[in-house]
């Protein structure tokens, strides 16, 4: 048995009843297989992977707070804080019913490669709680998060771990946190990041992550002859990720024909009126269902369907393991050419390959999503420098940023004759710089 098969065997056994973690270990691991056949005998000697697929610590605590009616609730709050071989851990803090330690140990696995390919010195990291936001009132938001952040305010720090917003994690609740973690400290420093602008927030970060996944997906369809002018593009979820990456599609010139979220799905032939989504989703907080008042001549469907339509370009922005195996073979029957991935593993490895098998480019969400973290790490940066860039300042960043992480992981899957596999070369250039770092480091 091979080094890369011995560490997945090993992470299956000591980590029970956590599939995502494990399909993410072994995605990562099996792509580095050429980089670590090369390097067998001084990685086993280090014991490098097994280091790096074991968490520096993971944190778990209880979370009470009271609801509008006086009663007591009680939530599980977890930080996994991975890996700090090239800078303070960091990653989002998700807030939904599905949260558990394994689901936040692939997410901060994750991390630590997305945050490496961002060439930015930023560790790895994931957090969250078991706790819904949605249907909550203001107030009994801010009693979760004020008892969320008593206790895990203990464990990080600008220098440390520097949490963000994720899926239920929005400027409402990285507030309430900031003013938590302020009262408690004394101190006014750049912990968390996703702030409001009047309190050391960054302009662009909300726009970040959707932004950057269609910067990387223009950049990886100019480099294999395509134009994402004039191209048909579907879009699942209907959060901040799918919301700023439709308006940047519309801003490239092309056309976004769906939205969905976990009730159903919008097919407007006309173009996703990202105006009318934004009042839908940001400012009523309201379902899709609302969303043909606008645009009258567009469909609502229930359930799932975003892939039965027909398109250039697929990005999955919703959650983990949404786009199945069958999905990726109607993707390609109707002539899609480029899936990018703006959630994190949306697509399960079976759909991956057979993408990539068929021909499809296909741009893996530790590279593709990295905007949003990219542009954390710039607001810690002019929170650092006491300075607030402007939007085109940020923006420009972070396209420079986007373009970089492609042209780094294709070269990356070229030094290892992959050309064209960009899920190999994301991974291979995200691992290598943390693992030369670690080796560096010595024994931690």
């Amino acid at each position: 048995m091979g080094y890369v098969d011995e560490v997945i065997e090993l992470v299956m056994r000591k980590n029970p009843g956590e599939p995502e973690f494990h399909q993410a270990v072994k995605e990562v691991l099996e792509s580095l297989r050429p980089v670590i056949d090369m390097n067998e005998e001084k990685y086993r000697k280090e014991a490098l992977l097994e280091r790096l697929v074991e968490p520096d610590r993971q944190i778990k605590f209880r979370v009470p707070w009271v609801d509008d009616k006086g009663q007591v609730q009680v939530n599980t709050g977890y930080r996994v804080q991975f890996n700090n071989a090239i800078g303070p851990y960091k990653g989002g803090l998700r807030l939904h019913p599905s949260v558990n330690i394994g689901i936040i140990k692939f997410l901060g696995f994750e991390q630590i490669f997305k945050n490496s390919l961002t060439s930015l010195p930023i560790g790895g990291g994931k957090g969250g709680s078991d706790f819904n936001p949605k249907g909550k009132s203001d107030r009994e938001v801010l009693a979760f998060c004020t008892s969320f952040i008593t206790e895990l305010y203990k464990y990080i720090g600008a220098d440390e771990d520097v949490p963000a917003g994720d899926i239920g994690t929005g400027a409402r609740e990285i507030g309430y946190m900031y003013g938590q973690y302020k009262k408690i400290t004394g101190r006014y420093e750049g912990v968390l990041t996703g702030k409001g602008l009047t309190y050391g927030g960054s302009l662009a970060r909300t726009e970040a992550t959707g932004y950057g996944l269609l910067y990387l997906t223009e950049e990886m369809l100019k480099c294999n002859g395509h134009n994402i002018a004039g191209k048909t593009v579907v879009v699942s979820g209907s959060g901040n990720v799918a919301i700023y990456a439709v308006e940047k599609a519309g801003q490239l010139g092309a056309k976004v024909l769906t939205v969905s979220d976990s009730d159903g799905w919008i097919y407007d032939p006309e173009g996703i009126d990202v105006t009318a989504l934004k009042e839908i989703k940001e400012v009523k907080r309201d379902r899709l269902t609302e969303y043909k008042k606008y645009r009258p001549n567009s469909e609502y469907h229930e359930g799932r369907g975003v892939w039965s339509v027909k398109c250039d370009i697929a990005l999955p922005c919703a959650t983990q393991n949404e786009l199945l195996l069958e999905d990726a073979k109607v993707l390609v029957a109707n002539g899609c050419i480029a899936v990018a991935e703006g959630a994190n593993m949306p697509t399960t490895l079976e759909a991956t390959e057979f993408l990539q098998t068929n021909g499809v480019l296909f741009a893996p969400g530790k590279a593709a999503n990295a905007g949003g973290v990219a542009t954390s790490a710039l607001e810690m940066t002019q929170n650092s420098e006491r300075l607030s860039w402007t939007f085109e300042e940020v923006d420009s960043k972070l396209k420079q940023i986007m373009v970089h992480i492609f042209h780094n992981l294709s070269d990356a899957a070229e030094r290892y004759d992959q050309k064209g596999n960009y899920v190999a070369g994301a991974n291979i250039a995200g691992f290598e710089k943390v693992a030369n770092a670690m080796l560096a480091q010595g024994i931690w």
